[in-house]
């Protein structure tokens, strides 16, 4: 295939020379024709060189010889030759600039069908990629993956969402069913009995409750899909806004048995931690962070929140008691719409969107949140960066070495 084009631009080169010559020739005779023999006296008078030859003494008798003016003809030579060589570097030049395009062209629409045929298809990269194309398919390859990856967690997303909003129609029933139940019946007793009313509302207002809960995680999802978080930083104090968050949840842990142990350390000046940062979006993420432990720690135990500074971030620890997480379950705990259990009868967790929003907002704070579950404690860390004054303080203090945070509280027994 090479050989076939090199011929071919050999040839084409011999044909444009030819041309050249030919062309010189025509318009050599028309300048002639037209300029009356200017062109034939030019070259007598410049490349002949005529001589008188007389015969015996006499100047009379005698003839005319004429000879090539051979210096000036060398000197029109080298100039046509040099006028040669550059019409024909920029021809060849020219002419490799077009098929070198028309090469590059080709080829970019050949890698062009190639990829669309092997997005398109459910085929190898060595079936459908030609020789040379090497680079290509392997980045090719890699996108690929990364699309249908991206694919598989877009279309698991969705199956979870759906399944979770038919489960949650299906739910809405069973309450809703009972508080209609309960108010026929005291609508047709009137004259019941005190004690057997008190009990009939008392069930009621349960069954009212979890409609209600039940609701808000219908409104939790739409929130969701319809909002766009967006952060609106300031100077926070992360110890009050902890110590804030931890009396909140008195109620809550108080139905369950639980208790919080708050540590946080001051920072390197002796005052209080501050971040700059969403203060509201932030006490969103704790809030989730704190549900989730609750709800899946074992009663009568305690949750541990633990605050340091390492180096030029804030770390906060959440540790709870609780069945350990399976890793596989552990790896999708902060996609959307996951839920630790599958059961719809079971009062823990939500709509599986509070992880997956918290790892939003830390992310969006520049931050990082992981989970560990190891020995019936799980353990989630937040990494966030401190404020500018933080930071200063931090580098000022001497020995700033602090520990990471740990849940060995736990494990003693704290």
């Amino acid at each position: 295939m090479r050989a076939k084009h090199k011929l071919k631009r050999f040839l084409a080169t011999c044909l444009i020379l030819a041309g050249g010559l030919v062309l010189c020739m025509i318009l050599y005779q028309f300048l002639d024709q037209i300029l009356n023999g200017f062109m034939r006296e030019w070259i007598e008078r410049n490349f002949i060189y005529t001589e008188w030859m007389a015969l015996g003494d006499a100047a009379v008798d005698g003839y005319y010889t004429q000879t090539i003016n051979w210096r000036n003809v060398k000197e029109l030579l080298f100039l046509g030759l040099l006028i040669l060589v550059a019409v024909v570097v920029v021809l060849v030049r020219t002419v490799s600039i077009l098929y070198a395009s028309r090469q590059v062209k080709a080829a970019m629409q050949d890698a062009g069908r190639m990829i669309d045929d092997y997005m398109r298809r459910d085929r190898e990269a060595h079936e459908v990629f030609f020789q040379g194309y090497e680079e290509i398919s392997v980045r090719i390859v890699e996108i690929k993956a990364d699309m249908q990856r991206k694919e598989q967690i877009l279309r698991e997303e969705a199956s979870r969402k759906n399944d979770l909003i038919t489960y949650l129609a299906h739910d809405l029933k069973t309450p809703l069913t009972s508080v209609i139940g309960y108010l026929s019946l005291m609508d047709e007793a009137p004259d019941m009995p005190a004690a057997q009313r008190a009990k009939y509302v008392h069930i009621t207002l349960d069954k009212a409750l979890r409609l209600e809960k039940l609701i808000n995680e219908f409104f939790e999802i739409t929130r969701y899909n319809l909002q766009t978080i967006s952060l609106e930083k300031e100077t926070v104090n992360l110890s009050f806004l902890l110590e804030q968050m931890t009396d909140e949840f008195y109620p809550l842990l108080s139905d369950h048995g639980n208790t919080i142990h708050l540590e946080v350390e001051p920072d390197a000046s002796g005052g209080p931690l501050t971040l700059y940062a969403d203060g509201e979006k932030l006490a969103r993420v704790f809030n989730n962070i704190l549900k989730n432990a609750i709800a899946y720690s074992y009663p009568g135990t305690a949750i541990a929140v633990e605050c340091r500074t390492v180096g030029d971030q804030v770390r906060i620890v959440v540790s709870n008691r609780g069945r350990t997480i399976p890793p596989h379950k552990l790896e999708a705990i902060f996609e959307k719409f996951f839920r630790l259990d599958d059961a719809r009868a079971t009062n823990t967790g939500g709509a599986g969107l509070g992880l997956a929003i918290a790892k939003e907002i830390v992310t969006l704070h520049d931050g990082s949140i992981t989970a560990v579950s190891e020995d019936e404690v799980t353990s989630f860390l937040v990494e966030l960066p401190l404020s500018a004054k933080a930071i200063t303080a931090s580098r000022r203090a001497p020995g700033n070495t602090l520990p990471s945070a740990q849940s060995s509280a736990l494990r003693s027994g704290r």
